[in-house]
């Protein structure tokens, strides 16, 4: 089985047990995350692959991390340079590579991001209460938080609240690579 298909089955796998869990019908979910019934549908039973932007939408209706859905449960784990799972933002501009999860929608995750040159990735706000941590490991990025930009070199680090408008902006004609933190409160 390609990586892939694998990765579409074991979100529509976890998916499906979250929002089980969650007492919450496909319709409900639909609702909350304005993705439509038949798309969640198709991801819960592994036909679909979903954007970065879906999860996202997905996951914040939910109230858990983006790497709840991506991420399998293992005691120990290692992370390896471009092994892992991996997203897509719908621009293409932005590689995720979702890392470590504490616990299955525990209240941490950690991702890799490698922006390509001369682009911009807006996740848009995260739910209510999601502070990120974020190091550039190569390159620079300018990173905007509602209308104030900051702008970050190798190892500079920024912390915010990121349920706000931010995005991440790589002028350079190198790919930036980011290392990601993000706690979830609620």
């Amino acid at each position: 089985m390609n990586d892939e298909k694998k990765l579409s089955q074991q979100v529509g796998s976890t998916l499906r047990k979250v929002r089980n869990n969650k007492g919450l019908s496909l319709q409900e979910l639909a609702d909350l995350s304005n993705v439509s019934k038949l798309t969640l549908g198709n991801i819960e039973r592994g036909e679909a692959n979903p954007s970065l932007s879906v999860i996202w939408k997905i996951a914040n209706a939910l109230s858990i991390p983006i790497s709840s859905l991506l991420n399998e449960s293992n005691e120990i784990v290692i992370s390896r340079n471009h092994s892992g799972n991996k997203v897509l933002s719908h621009n293409e501009a932005c590689l995720l590579e979702p890392m470590f999860d504490e616990k299955v929608y525990g209240p941490i995750e950690i991702h890799r991001a490698f922006l390509k040159a001369s682009s911009e990735y807006s996740p848009g706000p995260h739910q209510q209460g999601v502070i990120e941590y974020v190091t550039v490991m190569e390159g620079c990025t300018t990173v905007t938080i509602e209308e104030t930009s900051y702008e970050l070199n190798t190892y500079d680090s920024i912390k915010f609240k990121a349920d706000v408008k931010h995005s991440y902006l790589n002028k350079g004609t190198e790919e930036a690579v980011l290392h990601f933190v993000m706690t979830y409160t609620n």
